[in-house]
């Protein structure tokens, strides 16, 4: 690893603006804006998405760093911006979230356990909060609002399926407010969705006195600004909204910045990683979580729409092995050669690429390099993507050859990007001052291939509250699954002609989106049957082991 002051000074970021943390990591002050190259955007903004992955993941973290990479060996200057990882992933089924092989960023023991504490301080002001509105209600100053008007929970960094549903304040009335509640992940925070979209410390400010903790015995919405509080929140997150630098193996800068989950939020990295990306390099890669029918989507409709910021073009990340899972093979068949399944789960290839090229922006399709993928099976996975729209598609083994192996990936990017404008139209799912339910149509017939929509009895009452208070114009961000195109993990390939079921609707005002729920949804993950936790160790050295 380079020093990270030499990391920035090649991008053009002066070291006066370094926050270091170590020797090879660092947050980079706002200021640095003002010293960029020109106020105006320099670059170009690539977003890295996926078909509906394996349960095992198809590389898409893998795919953006060696992208980043291949683009370096092309003389360009190119920055990587992704999402923190989150711990119970970690310590769950997935394990660290730094990409893998010889495309990677680094130093990944720190990126992927407390980094910069911006996760802790996350969950710090979200539970802070919490204890605020307990105690606003336990001494009656929380603008008439009972124990059964709070709807803020509390937050956790670990998986736990026995914190979902939870009764706080037992053991009398010292204890009180007595009332169930439920735990959720920090990446499923409203506070770290608001981080990651706020453009700076005002705007952030703002955001997080428009969240409502719940509502008054008389139905009135009751927020941070309401109760006073939004300053001491504000003291926790005032490092949190600055961006982090690391690199990558190669050398190239990564901005690794907000952790927002893709299938309970809207799964991007930060607003100002991206603007500073954009203001000191040629192309700033940035990854949106899950498919394109998850972060994808939501990245057009929640963090473009608000920002301003809108990509060049699209890499939409596919593997011989998720075509086969969608063409019928077993998870244990997943790296059997089968012609077959691979020719048939195109038809989920096919749906990813309609999507992103509804927006009215180029696809390229990445194919990562796995072991055992046949060279039928490739041309196959090649031809669907063309047949579909997308303008390219090529072989990325970034993970076996670093930037060597996203070289051929980086020049169809470079050519896609520049078929299209900064300034060209984007055509949206649907227009903000549509109502909800229109929005929610739109989607599960656009995005999910569903035929109709129903909602609960429970849902279309929040609703109706929800509009009454004006917030009908705000974008969906859709809480589902990330196993498939539907709300339902066993429908694989490209479902279609199903009712698409909405649970459940809440809304998060600060950070400025309804967050609709599908089926059965969980904000808190569990622990699977033998957790990566199990696997890892720290050496006689003090180094971690286990963790990739």
């Amino acid at each position: 690893m380079e020093p990270i002051n030499q990391i920035a000074a090649g991008l053009g970021i002066k070291e006066e603006h370094l926050i270091p943390f170590g020797r090879y990591k660092a947050k980079i002050s706002m200021e640095a804006l003002n010293d960029a190259p020109s106020q105006e955007r320099r670059g170009k903004l690539v977003v890295v998405t996926g078909m509906t992955p394996t349960p095992a993941g198809e590389g898409k973290t893998t795919t953006a760093i060696g992208l980043t990479q291949g683009m370096g060996r092309l003389g360009h200057r190119a920055v990587v911006n992704l999402r923190e990882p989150s711990l119970g992933p970690i310590f769950g089924i997935k394990g660290g979230g730094t990409g893998g092989g010889k495309s990677r960023v680094v130093p990944e023991e720190e990126i992927n356990i407390h980094f910069t504490g911006d996760a802790h301080a996350v969950s710090s002001a979200h539970n802070l909060l919490a204890a605020l509105v307990d105690n606003a209600v336990y001494r009656n100053e929380a603008s008439d609002m009972d124990a059964t008007g709070i709807e803020w929970s509390r937050v956790t960094d670990a998986s736990d399926r026995s914190l979902r549903n939870i009764v706080a304040g037992l053991g009398g009335s010292g204890n009180s407010p007595l009332r169930e509640t439920r735990f959720d992940f920090v990446a499923a925070s409203e506070i770290m969705a608001a981080l990651a979209l706020s453009t700076g410390l005002e705007d952030l400010r703002s955001r997080i006195s428009r969240i409502v903790v719940g509502t008054s015995r008389g139905g009135e919405p009751v927020s941070v600004e309401k109760l006073g509080v939004t300053g001491a929140l504000m003291t926790l997150l005032r490092q949190a909204i600055v961006p982090n630098m690391v690199q990558t193996l190669e050398g190239q800068p990564a901005f690794v910045h907000t952790g927002p989950f893709g299938n309970i939020a809207h799964g991007c990295s930060s607003v100002v990683a991206d603007q500073l990306g954009l203001a000191f390099a040629d192309y700033v890669i940035t990854e949106a979580g899950f498919g394109s029918d998850l972060g994808f989507e939501k990245f057009m409709h929640i963090k473009a729409r608000q920002s301003g910021l809108l990509p060049s073009a699209v890499v939409l990340v596919a593997s011989v092995r998720a075509l086969r899972w969608h063409g019928g093979s077993t998870r244990r068949e997943l790296n059997q050669p089968n012609i077959d399944a691979v020719v048939s789960g195109g038809a989920n290839l096919a749906h990813h690429v309609g999507i992103v090229r509804s927006f009215g922006l180029p696809v390229v399709v990445a194919i990562n390099n796995f072991d055992g993928d046949g060279a039928d099976e490739l041309k196959a996975a090649k031809e669907t993507a063309l047949e579909a729209g997308a303008i390219d598609a090529v072989e990325c083994s970034g993970f076996a050859n670093g930037g060597e192996g996203g070289g051929a990936l980086a020049e169809a990017v470079v050519r896609a990007a520049a078929a299209t404008g900064n300034d060209s139209p984007i055509q949206y799912a649907y227009p903000l001052d549509a109502t909800v339910r229109e929005k929610v149509l739109a989607l599960a017939q656009g995005i999910y291939g569903a035929d109709d929509v129903s909602w609960t009895a429970d849902a279309r009452r929040k609703l109706r509250y929800f509009e009454s208070q004006g917030w009908g114009s705000l974008p969906i961000c859709m809480a589902k699954t990330h196993l498939s195109i539907s709300h339902d993990p066993t429908r694989r390939g490209s479902p279609s002609g199903y009712t698409f079921p909405i649970s459940d609707i809440r809304v998060s005002v600060g950070a400025g989106f309804l967050y609709t729920m599908a089926g059965r949804i969980e904000t808190l993950p569990g622990l699977p049957s033998r957790p990566r936790a199990l696997d890892m160790d720290v050496t006689s050295s003090g180094e971690v082991a286990g963790l990739g």
